[in-house]
C-alpha cells in the first residue's frame, strides 16, 4: 500500500466506521494457522536496511504495522513488495536515513530502524514514535546501548539525529531488558569493530529470531535467548531468504477465545515451548494444552477457574497477554488479582469490560475481578490491539450482540481475525458502512441465536488495504 494513502486512512478515520459484532454461546471447533510474529517480522524488514540487496522474508502476516513499516522503509529508498505470505525488499546502494513523524507516529517499532541505519549508513534522523497507547515507554535506553558502542546523538523538535563515525564493541548493560533496545544494539554491533557484551539482555524469542536472521545474513551473535549475548562485529554482511518464527500472541488470542468460548481447537504453528508461563496459567484456569504434530492442541471447560496473574519479562507472561487474561477471568470462577509489572495505563479497557458487565476494580497497577457466569453484550471501542481481542474474546462469553468499534486497532496486529474466529464456529463478523442488517438484528426484545448447528456465513477479513506494488 502506498504510505500516502496508510496516512491518509488514518488521518481521515476511514475504519472510524467499521465495526466488529459478536454474538457469544458458541463453543469453538477445528483449526486455526497462526501467522508469523509481528514483533519480529517488523524487527527483520528493519534490519534489511544493514546491506544493499535483495531480502526476502516468509511467514509475514498480512496486517497494518507491516504496511506501516513496508512505508518507513519505501520512504528511506527501499522498495517493497508481497506475493502471498512472502515480502521482498530490495534495499539500494544508497539509503534516505530519515524517518519523518508521518510515518512513525502509527508505528512504534520504527525506532528499529536506529540501529541499522547507524551501522549501514553512518547516520540517521528518526521522529518519536506513536503506536500503541498505554503510557509512555521512552527510548533512553535504546540510546544509551548505542551511545556505548560508539553513537551519538541529539535530540530536537522531537526527532532524533544520530551519527556513528566509528562503532566500536563494548560492553552493554541494560538496565531493564528491553526488547526494543537489545534489538537495536545487536543489529548496529554486527557491524562495529570487535565484540559487543550486551549484559541484562531481552530473551523474548523474537530475540532469538533477530539473531537468527543476522546470522544467516554472515553476523556473528551468540546467547540470544539468554541474559547474555554476545556480538562479533563483521565487516561484511549479505541479504538472505529467512522464515519468521510464528506468532506467540496470536496463538495466546485464540487459547484466550478458547476459554470465554469453550471447545476443542488445535493451532497450527503455534509454538508452545515459546508460551510456557502462559500454557501454565492457563492450566490453572482450566484449559488443558498440549504440543502435538501440527503445533498445539487445546481443550477448555464449560467455565473457567479463577487464578492470579502478574506480568514480567520473558520467560514470565507477557504484557500482550493480560488484556486476554482480563477478559478470560471476567466470567471465571472466583476472584484473580492482576498485576501489571511492565507499563502503566494498561487498565484502560477495563471500562469496556465493565460496560458488558464484568466485575473489575483497578487501583495503580492491579486489578482485582470477581468473575460473573456470563457477560452482556453492549457498544465498545478498542483502544490498541490486545485490548481490541481482548473485547472480542469477552463478547464470546457475553449474551446478545458485542459491537466492537475502531477494529482498525486489531488489524494492526491480526491478520483476518473475524473469518479465523468464524472458521473455528464463533459468530464474529465486520460490518462495514451500508452492509445490511441480519434480520435477527432487526427485532426487538431478546437477541434469537441461530438454530444448533447451523453457523453464518464467513465473514470477510478485516478491511485490508490494497498489496503494496514494487516501487
Amino acid at each position: 500500500m502506498e504510505t500516502g494513502r496508510v496516512k491518509r486512512f488514518y488521518q481521515e478515520g476511514f475504519f472510524s466506521q467499521d465495526r466488529l459484532e459478536v454474538r457469544g454461546g458458541r463453543p469453538l471447533e477445528g483449526s486455526v494457522a497462526i501467522g508469523g510474529a509481528k514483533n519480529s517480522v517488523l524487527k527483520l524488514m528493519a534490519a534489511c536496511l544493514l546491506t544493499e540487496g535483495t531480502f526476502t522474508i516468509r511467514n509475514v502476516p498480512d496486517i497494518d504495522d507491516v504496511s506501516a513499516m513496508a512505508g518507513v522503509l519505501r520512504a528511506m529508498g527501499a522498495a517493497v513488495s508481497r506475493a502471498d505470505d512472502a515480502l521482498t525488499i530490495e534495499r539500494p546502494a544508497a539509503v534516505n536515513p530519515e524517518a519523518p513523524y508521518m510515518l512513525t507516529e502509527q508505528l512504534r517499532a520504527s525506532t528499529a530502524v536506529l540501529g541499522p541505519l547507524l551501522a549501514g549508513v553512518g547516520h540517521a534522523r528518526v521522529s518519536l514514535p506513536g503506536g500503541d497507547d498505554f503510557g509512555p515507554r521512552p527510548i533512553d535506553m535504546h540510546i544509551a546501548g548505542l551511545e556505548a558502542i560508539g553513537c551519538r546523538f541529539e535530540m530536537s523538535g522531537g526527532d532524533v539525529y544520530a551519527t556513528a563515525d566509528n562503532l566500536v564493541g563494548d560492553s552493554v548493560l541494560l538496565e531493564f531488558p528491553s526488547v526494543g533496545a537489545t534489538e537495536n544494539v545487536m543489529m548496529a554491533a554486527v557491524r562495529a569493530k570487535g565484540t559487543t557484551v550486551i549484559d541484562n539482555a531481552a530473551r523474548e524469542p523474537e530475540i532469538a529470531d533477530l539473531a537468527g536472521f543476522l546470522n544467516q545474513m554472515g553476523g556473528q551473535v551468540t546467547g540470544a535467548g539468554t541474559s547474555t549475548i554476545i556480538v562479533e562485529g563483521v565487516e561484511e554482511l549479505c541479504p538472505v531468504e529467512y522464515t519468521a518464527v510464528s506468532d506467540r500472541i496470536e496463538a495466546a488470542t485464540f487459547l484466550a477465545a478458547l476459554g470465554t468460548a469453550g471447545g476443542e481447537i488445535t493451532l497450527v504453528g503455534a509454538r508452545p515451548d515459546h508460551m510456557a508461563m502462559l500454557c501454565r496459567k492457563l492450566g490453572e484456569m482450566g484449559v488443558r494444552t498440549s504440543s502435538d504434530l501440527d503445533g498445539m492442541w487445546a481443550m477448555s471447560p464449560k467455565r473457567l477457574q479463577s487464578a492470579d496473574v502478574s506480568t514480567l519479562p520473558y520467560p514470565g507472561l507477557p504484557t500482550d497477554c493480560k488484556p486476554l487474561l482480563v477478559a478470560m477471568l471476567s466470567v471465571a470462577e472466583g476472584v484473580g488479582i492482576v498485576t501489571e509489572n511492565l507499563f502503566s495505563g494498561r487498565f484502560r479497557y477495563v471500562d469496556e469490560l465493565v460496560r458488558m458487565g464484568a466485575d473489575i476494580r483497578t487501583e495503580s497497577h492491579h486489578a482485582v475481578i470477581r468473575g460473573v457466569e456470563r457477560l452482556s453484550g453492549a457498544p465498545v471501542r478498542a483502544s490498541d490491539i490486545r485490548a481490541g481481542a481482548a473485547l472480542v474474546v469477552a463478547g464470546l462469553a457475553a449474551d446478545g450482540v458485542t459491537t466492537v468499534s475502531d477494529p482498525h486497532h486489531i488489524d494492526r496486529g491480526y491478520e483476518s481475525f473475524a473469518g479465523k474466529l468464524s472458521a473455528l464456529g464463533a459468530d464474529v463478523r465486520r460490518v462495514r458502512p451500508g452492509d445490511s442488517p441480519r434480520p435477527a438484528d432487526r427485532r426487538a426484545g431478546p437477541m434469537v441465536r441461530p438454530p444448533t448447528g447451523s453457523h453464518p456465513s464467513p465473514p470477510d477479513g478485516p478491511a485490508m488495504l490494497p498489496k503494496p506494488s514494487q516501487g
